[in-house]
């Protein structure tokens, strides 16, 4: 009997010592399945760009109206032609003006000429501002074995993204000129720039023939000229959904890959302003959009151990989101988020 009790308390102690030992890894093992992680997140590597600059700025004529003596604006750019005090007597008028009779008399005919500018200016790629915003996560151990972790992960991150197109852009110009016959062998009054001829309305002059008895177009690239301001200004809210895997290099560092789904809202707002050069045409406006956007991401970082389940991790991270376009009133912006980087800087802790 007493060695049943001796046998019986060996019994029991070893449950006791078995049940303490599975109570204590299964301790261990819960202890650090939890991981929370506040970290800022500083952006580099997305690029933007704003086309269709210039769009609908120029509409024809100088940009500074020109006027005859009498009031009425002129139909040419470097001259008029227009109806007289007879009502054009004759299919002749007098009420005629140009600029330079070297270069708009030829033969025996007056050209007179008007430009039309047109632009859907591509811009350049711009570099977006390097971007502060912070990232919250939230990793769930799903298994071990020996200095190897893996398990799911949760993040929602805040970017700003921001960028800008200022400067001087060209635009197409349309030359059209008709010419206008004189009776030949006579010679029209001399007209210099810097003192054009002006015909009156009610007094007689050099008399002209009102039909355009000859057209011819030039189209000159580059030819005009617009300077402007383009701002894109955006918020970046974005979820991801993963898994990660980590190794425990030494008791306090801990080296951690990981990668899934990313989610992004982007809510954008422009701005813009354009103005020919030389001239008083300008335009302004912008609005307001918001997009999903879809990809992934791929992360790695190294993690030290400050102790009591506290820990500063720093990393690096690329994601690829779908790229963004929106058309506010005739100026198009892409943003590229496919080269995305992100260096992350935060602290942990696990329970």
């Amino acid at each position: 009997m007493t060695k049943t009790m001796k046998l019986n308390q060996r019994l029991l102690l070893g449950l006791v010592a078995a049940l303490l030992a599975a109570s204590s890894g299964s301790a261990a093992e819960s202890a650090a399945t939890n991981r929370f992680l506040l970290s800022s997140r500083i952006g580099f590597n997305i690029s933007g760009t704003f086309s269709g600059l210039g769009n609908g700025l120029f509409t024809g004529g100088t940009p500074t109206p020109r006027f005859t003596p009498n009031g009425d604006p002129y139909n040419y750019d470097d001259g008029y032609l227009l109806t007289d005090a007879s009502g054009n007597y004759g299919g002749q008028t007098w009420y005629v003006g140009y600029d330079d009779s070297a270069t708009q008399i030829s033969g025996d005919q007056l050209l007179l000429s008007r430009s039309t500018a047109s632009a859907d200016t591509p811009g350049e790629d711009q570099d977006t501002d390097v971007s502060v915003g912070f990232a919250i996560t939230y990793q769930r151990q799903l298994g071990f074995k020996d200095r190897f972790t893996w398990g799911f992960e949760a993040s929602a991150n805040y970017q700003p993204i921001e960028f800008s197109d200022d400067g001087s852009y060209a635009a197409t110009v349309t030359k059209v000129t008709d010419a206008y016959a004189f009776t030949p062998g006579t010679t029209p009054p001399s007209a210099t720039p810097g003192s054009p001829y002006q015909g009156s309305y009610g007094a007689p002059g050099f008399l002209f023939g009102d039909t355009i008895v000859g057209t011819s177009t030039q189209i000159i690239p580059g030819g005009g000229a617009f300077s402007g301001s383009h701002e894109f200004d955006s918020d970046l809210w974005a979820l991801q959904l993963g898994m990660y895997g980590a190794y425990q290099l030494s008791e306090h560092w801990q080296v951690s890959m990981s990668g899934g789904f990313a989610l992004g809202l982007l809510a954008a707002d422009v701005t813009w302003s354009e103005q020919a050069t030389g001239g008083s045409a300008s335009l302004s406006g912008g609005g307001h959009d918001s997009d999903v956007l879809y990809g992934f991401y791929l992360g790695a970082s190294v993690g030290y151990d400050l102790g009591k389940n506290w820990s500063v991790v720093s990393g690096v991270q690329y994601q690829f989101l779908n790229s963004y376009e929106h058309d506010f009133s005739g100026r198009t912006v892409e943003v590229d988020f496919s080269g995305s980087l992100f260096v992350t800087v935060g602290i942990s802790k696990t329970f």
